[in-house]
């Protein structure tokens, strides 16, 4: 499976319609969503949809097509995210409507080719499951501690000061973990 880090973006033209494709990180698909509202007030429809991999370890898939035919618009997306094997990925499509209508075969090809040519030209990498990892230390060792971390180039924004000690939450990979028990097992 692979994923997104970075916001990507694509225009497409079909029969004098719209199409502006963009794909993202699931955690931003809110902000953008809002964004996309705003600044496209006068499109006709912004279709969308996501796979995410849920806390049971299930990917989930959701969808919307904002008013176009159903099963027209946020399927071929989907479907485009599934063939790739994205995971914790949205696509979002804004449509301008051109005064010539598609046709429900046409909005599929159109909405589909949107998705595929945004995600080809975004910058794919490797999914990597992440579990919760939660150790303490006192805060003599929390140099080294930081030190490691940055090192293996892990993020510990959630780390709690207690009277004698500091405790960490962090979110790590299989390879990061064990990496991290063996330096914490020096200790």
């Amino acid at each position: 499976m692979q994923t997104l880090k970075d916001v990507n973006f694509c225009r497409y033209e079909v029969k004098k319609s719209i199409f502006i494709a963009f794909a993202a990180p699931i955690n931003e698909f809110d902000v953008l969503h809002t964004k996309l509202k705003t600044e496209h007030h006068k499109a006709a429809h912004i279709v969308w949809a996501c796979r995410v991999l849920n806390k049971y370890n299930q990917i989930a898939e959701n969808g919307s097509d904002d008013g176009e035919p159903k099963g027209t618009s946020a399927q071929p997306i989907l479907n485009v995210l599934i063939g790739a094997e994205f995971i914790n990925v949205c696509v979002l499509v804004v449509r301008y409507f051109g005064g010539i209508k598609l046709g429900t075969g046409g909005l599929v090809r159109a909405y589909g080719t949107a998705a595929k040519m945004v995600l080809d030209e975004a910058k794919a990498y490797l999914y990597e499951q992440k579990e919760e990892f939660i150790f303490s230390c006192k805060y003599a060792f929390v140099p080294r501690a930081e030190h490691f971390l940055q090192k293996l180039g892990i993020e510990f924004k959630d780390r709690v000061f207690e009277s004698n000690e500091v405790i960490w939450r962090l979110q790590l990979t299989a390879h990061q973990k064990e990496e991290l028990t063996n330096f914490l097992t020096q200790f």
